[in-house]
């Protein structure tokens, strides 16, 4: 009798969809730093006002991701994941009838509110769904999305920009972003346990796990977490290693068009280069880590993250620049991903959503204060050049904290 193939195993239809969802919401938040030279040329901002408007976002993003992910242990992922991209994707559509600052910010601040739910319930998610010693590997490939969203607006959006303008590539981000509302509520499921699977990578993962009904979750403890001094450091060094990390991707495109004198096309093809680069980053990168560890990964990162900052800087024009962009890319991409598997190393799985959100105000604020740094520096002294140093000092500040760290706890999962 011939072999019937065994049934795909659900953990892959999560990550699919996880995958779109970071392809959708990257192109949004990192394509932002595509479309500014052209957005605040023709709506006549300044550079510390296109930074505003990217805080805007980061505000209400940082501001709900706890809340977030204390919603996706309660309610479950997929609830949260829906309902966030029904506020994405309107959110998007209205950015591009802007006009004016005001309403630049406030539509970009709805995008923030769409957004928490397309990072820490979706990385929870796909943790949940496989295996300990598996989830580098489908982090990997789940963060592939944000490399090939960031890649693809540094491909598209010149030909947007000529063949329309500006404004088509939120219409057209708009408008998959709520596509992707419907594709989430059919086919996304919180846990495997709830929908009668084992995680993947677990001996007899192929073997449905029998139903235990509905899965109460358990009282939160507030000392778990925040009595815990490795949240704080591991908190801090996000915070460094963010505003090392938004300094140099905002701005990247308008340095090269403004400072260095690249044609759009050329300024462009660097958020290509770092867009493939990350790709092929989090496919070594994260699997790499469930072999050496996420605090020995993180270190190895962190370091080549400074170093690639400092060539950045010292680069000028020349194809040195594209080099440093796609190296610095190639760790980029694994950063946050990275960072928020600790959480699983560190903490039981039923606060897992909880401690990611709750490390998202750090990585925020880090953004934030880069924004406005980099932003004012840039304005203040028209070039670029001091406010990348101040990044590659915090990027070595990252490094620092996480060397520091305690070996990895018992993990209880």
């Amino acid at each position: 009798m011939p072999k019937h193939p065994k049934p795909i195993h659900w953990a892959w239809v999560i990550l699919a969809v996880s995958f779109i969802n970071l392809f959708i919401n990257y192109s949004v938040r990192l394509g932002y730093g595509v479309v500014l030279p052209e957005m605040i040329r023709s709506l006549e901002f300044t550079r510390t006002a296109g930074g505003s408007i990217y805080n805007a976002y980061l505000f209400t993003y940082v501001l709900l991701t706890p809340f977030t992910g204390l919603l996706t242990d309660r309610l479950g992922a997929r609830r949260v994941i829906s309902v966030c991209g029904l506020i994405l994707g309107a959110g998007v559509l209205l950015m591009g009838t802007t006009n004016t600052l005001w309403t630049a910010c406030l539509f970009y601040a709805l995008v923030g509110i769409g957004a928490t739910g397309m990072w820490t319930p979706v990385i929870t998610v796909v943790q949940r769904w496989f295996a300990l010693r598996r989830r580098g590997l489908a982090l990997g490939i789940m963060a592939t999305g944000y490399g090939f969203g960031f890649a693809a607006m540094g491909a598209v959006f010149p030909w947007i920009v000529r063949e329309l303008n500006w404004r088509y590539a939120w219409y057209l981000l708009g408008a998959a972003a709520l596509i992707m509302v419907v594709v989430n509520a059919v086919f996304l499921r919180s846990d495997p346990e709830s929908a009668g699977f084992r995680p993947w990578g677990e001996a007899g993962s192929q073997t449905p796990a029998p139903s235990s009904g509905p899965v109460h979750p358990t009282p939160f403890r507030f000392r778990e977490v925040f009595g815990n001094p490795i949240f704080w450091q591991i908190g801090f060094s996000y915070f460094c290693i963010s505003y090392a990390l938004y300094g140099i991707t905002t701005f990247m495109v308008d340095y090269a068009k403004t400072q260095l004198g690249f044609e759009l096309e050329k300024a462009s093809l660097l958020a290509t280069v770092h867009g493939f680069s990350q790709v092929v980053g989090v496919l070594t990168v994260l699997p790499l880590s469930d072999r050496l560890g996420r605090k020995k990964t993180i270190l190895l990162s962190n370091g080549c993250i400074t170093v690639a900052l400092i060539g950045i800087l010292l680069s000028g024009r020349s194809d040195l620049l594209y080099v440093m962009v796609g190296f610095l890319a190639l760790f980029y991409g694994a950063t946050f991903p990275i960072y928020g598997a600790c959480a699983g190393d560190y903490f039981p799985k039923t606060v897992m959503g909880t401690v990611i959100g709750a490390w998202t105000p750090f990585y925020g604020a880090g953004a934030i204060l880069s924004h406005w740094v980099t932003g004012g520096i840039r304005d203040h002294t028209g070039i670029y050049d001091a406010a990348f140093a101040v990044n590659a000092a915090a990027a070595a500040l990252a490094l620092l904290i996480i060397f520091s760290l305690g070996g990895r706890s018992s993990n209880p999962n």
